[in-house]
């Protein structure tokens, strides 16, 4: 059995979504021949909702190693609120009692929380240890460059400095990529010539089935966040300018529906739920303007406060439909589909055309997902007035692609490219020692 030393700053309890990935791998990687451990920075530090319930998805006999932090009413004074950054010290210290005193075959990092990724090459000289980086989000990306200061993300001046300075002390030295895109890949090969060889792969998140047993267990414990007697399209996750785009036919088109039959469409509601990353109480709404500036916002309601992970499970399926908006970046894969699509209910999505969700879906069987540059309101409100009528029923997916999409298949995938790099570790090594022969 190998042994994969995985680095993840955000674990159970703590509810993020850069942990899902791994947290619903590591109930597969062992029967794939890999023994996992987990190095997370101490939940106490992270200052983000904690739900204990994903903890009874966790293998039991995981073994799991915490870390200390720097904490945040110390460093915030300073501009400094990130987790990688307070953890990077306790991190460093942390996994070289580690490496010192066992045997990995490899070091995984994945986490959004990429600073931690430079002590990769420290890692590496060292120990001698190979590592892999999972890029479920760009790193150092120009997206932001263009846009007004008010639609980019809060201390962007000195992130974008930042990701730009440390990106290439971490990539240079990978011995494999994972990401959720081709184009992240793609680029950072191109950015970085001397890691064009290494083995890669473009693995998005799966769907974890046992996860809904646990939301349904527990259902007693979340408050019922839609309304009675009234029709509920419910999308849950982040909000932002860059989703404009895609939300914007929808409210369309529910605009047109009220002109056209006001009795008909009176009794739908339209959630959007979670789509700040703020403190709760301290999120700025950025779908309400959207539905005020058509007219519609007593049909729209925005909670900007995050929701925990089983509690959105519950909802999704307490809801009637739901909906699934895109970002305009042609990069975004929206790996949250896989929750919508278990919760087995009326699914729109609007996605920008080069979204490689909009396959995904598809091959999934949902047939009303768009992109947001040719959907018509013609096509959205033919959704609309089904789902008012009640003639839409449950989803049926083809049971392949269920499979196929599935965490226990993704995990097989990120198997299969931790075997990749090892072995080629291995190939060098053994070149190596013949040209010392």
């Amino acid at each position: 059995m190998k042994k994969l030393l995985i680095i993840s700053p955000y674990f159970p309890p703590a509810n993020a979504a850069d942990m899902q990935r791994v947290r619903m791998s590591l109930p597969y990687f062992a029967a794939y021949g890999w023994d996992a451990e987990i190095v997370m920075v101490d939940e106490k530090y992270a200052d983000i909702i904690h739900d204990k319930l994903l903890l009874k998805s966790i293998p039991t006999d995981l073994k799991i190693h915490k870390v200390k932090a720097l904490k945040k009413s110390l460093t915030s004074k300073l501009g400094l609120g990130s987790i990688a950054l307070r953890s990077l010290w306790f991190y460093k210290q942390k996994v070289n009692e580690l490496l010192k005193a066992n045997k990995y075959d490899l070091v995984y990092f994945s986490t959004t929380q990429f600073p931690v990724c430079v002590l990769g090459p420290y890692w590496k000289k060292r120990f001698g240890v190979p590592y892999i980086i999972d890029m479920q989000d760009p790193w150092f990306s120009d997206y932001y460059q263009n846009k007004p200061k008010d639609q980019r993300p809060p201390k962007y001046w000195f992130s974008y400095r930042l990701n730009k300075y440390l990106e290439p002390i971490a990539m240079k030295s990978a011995d494999g990529l994972i990401s959720v895109s081709d184009d992240y890949i793609s680029d950072l090969k191109k950015r970085y010539p001397g890691i064009k060889d290494i083995p890669s792969a473009t693995i998005t998140f799966g769907a974890f089935a046992p996860d809904l047993q646990i939301a349904e267990t527990y259902s007693k414990e979340f408050p019922h966040l839609l309304c009675k007697d009234y029709t509920n399209i419910v999308y849950i996750g982040r909000g932002g300018a860059d989703m404009e785009k895609s939300i914007t036919p929808l409210f369309t088109s529910l605009k047109v529906g009220l002109a056209k039959d006001k009795a008909a469409f009176k009794l739908l509601k339209l959630y959007f739920i979670g789509t700040s990353y703020a403190p709760n109480g301290q999120g700025k709404p950025t779908v309400m303007p959207i539905a005020k500036g058509l007219g519609i916002e007593n049909h729209v309601i925005e909670i900007t406060g995050r929701i925990s992970y089983y509690h959105t499970l519950l909802t999704l399926q307490q809801a009637d439909a739901v909906f699934i908006p895109g970002s305009d970046d042609p990069r975004y894969t929206a790996s949250k589909i896989y929750p919508y699509l278990l919760s087995r209910k009326p699914l729109l999505a609007v996605f920008n055309k080069a979204s490689s969700a909009i396959k995904i879906l598809k091959e999934y069987g949902v047939k009303t997902v768009y992109d947001y540059e040719t959907v018509t309101a013609e096509d959205i409100n033919l959704f609309l007035s089904s789902l008012m009528t009640g003639g839409l029923g449950s989803p049926q997916y083809d049971p392949q692609v269920l499979d196929k999409y599935s965490a226990r298949q993704m995990a097989l995938k990120q198997c299969k490219l931790f075997d990749s790099v090892v072995k080629d570790r291995l190939k060098t090594a053994e070149g190596f020692k013949n040209d010392l022969v």
